[in-house]
């Protein structure tokens, strides 16, 4: 199993707690970054959006990619998972800027492509918003592009979204045969795309059971199309503690949701702009991306063991989120990661 974590950039991942003592900001996400690395942790996950939606459009938020390209220098280990949205980004010219992030980290940049799901951003930087399926169809010539431009001297394309000719991209990426390719998705046309065109799968949290379901189903997509085999990843919440009772009582303090209005109206756009499977309660409005469902919660043991569950049914990566986060993933980097590697060694 390996461990990610989600840079902080929104200042925290809980709607009802308004100060986490997890500024967004520059020093703090590089400090906890060169942390992680002393910890143990494989990679992070930096989320990229203009607006905050955990503490409100109004509060602040870091930019993803200039906060990624600042970590490439800073830190030697951590493979630097940057989310990218299409509509946001010209894909040569974002295969140019990655190609230079990968060459600033000797190979250690990978993109999470995300399919944007959130219409008020996009109204408000001027970016035009498509609808589910046009997004997706976007994405799907965008990474054709991307991917393209990366191998390819002299690279051209023509589709209904984009049209590139002679492309010329120098130096290419370090990473070959490229910077790996994760995507999340729950439609039809979501899944049928990634297992395609991408080369890693995450997923929302949920039981072990239910993902397994999930990775079985992309695996056949995946053989169907002749090709190799996918990595797969969730993101989940983490509290552990010295007694199952302790950890209990946090979950009662970060689920005490108030519903003040700030965040609320931004996770209504995100469940109503996305296609998912499953129905989301008010305890996955508390913590972002259902992360409570994997059960990351207990003691170091009862922990440790669910981690195994996961890595029974093809989990290879989880995403982890915390709060505090530097305090947070210090415990868990000592009670479970150094544990489970000890044993295992």
């Amino acid at each position: 199993m390996r461990y990610g974590f989600w840079l902080p950039v929104f200042g925290g991942w809980l709607r009802n707690v308004d100060d986490e003592k997890m500024a967004a900001s520059w020093e703090y996400v590089r400090d906890l970054a060169k942390k992680a690395e002393t910890i143990g942790y494989d990679l992070t996950l930096i989320a990229e959006l203009n607006l905050n939606d955990i503490k409100g459009m109004d509060a602040p938020s870091l930019d993803a990619w200039s906060t990624t390209a600042a970590l490439a220098a800073v830190t030697e280990k951590l493979e630097l998972m940057v989310a990218v949205r299409p509509t946001f980004h010209n894909p040569a010219l974002l295969a140019k800027q990655a190609a230079t992030v990968d060459q600033m980290s000797r190979g250690r940049l990978t993109l999470n492509v995300v399919s944007s799901w959130w219409k008020d951003e996009a109204t408000k930087y001027g970016v035009h918003f498509d609808e589910h399926d046009d997004r997706y169809a976007r994405t799907s010539e965008w990474l054709d592009v991307v991917d393209g431009c990366w191998k390819t001297q002299g690279f051209s394309y023509k589709g209904s979204y984009y049209d590139v000719r002679e492309n010329v991209l120098s130096p290419k990426p370090v990473s070959k045969p490229r910077p790996t390719l994760y995507a999340g998705g729950e439609s039809e046309t979501a899944k049928n795309l990634i297992a395609s065109k991408c080369d890693a799968y995450l997923m929302h949290g949920d039981a072990p059971e239910a993902v397994g379901k999930k990775i079985a189903d992309m695996r056949e997509r995946r053989e169907k199309l002749g090709l190799g085999p996918m990595t797969f990843g969730v993101a989940g919440y983490a509290i552990v503690r010295d007694s199952e009772a302790e950890a209990l009582r946090e979950v009662e303090r970060i689920t005490d949701v108030k519903q003040s209005a700030r965040g609320y109206a931004n996770y209504e756009q995100w469940v109503t702009g996305s296609n998912l499977q499953t129905e989301i309660s008010l305890k996955d409005y508390s913590v972002s991306n259902r992360g409570l469902r994997c059960g990351f919660v207990g003691t170091p043991e009862q922990v440790s063991e669910r981690m195994e569950e996961f890595a029974a049914v093809g989990v290879d990566l989880v995403l982890l989120q915390s709060s505090p986060q530097a305090e947070e993933m210090e415990r868990f980097g000592a009670q479970v990661i150094r544990k489970t590697a000890g044993a295992t060694a």
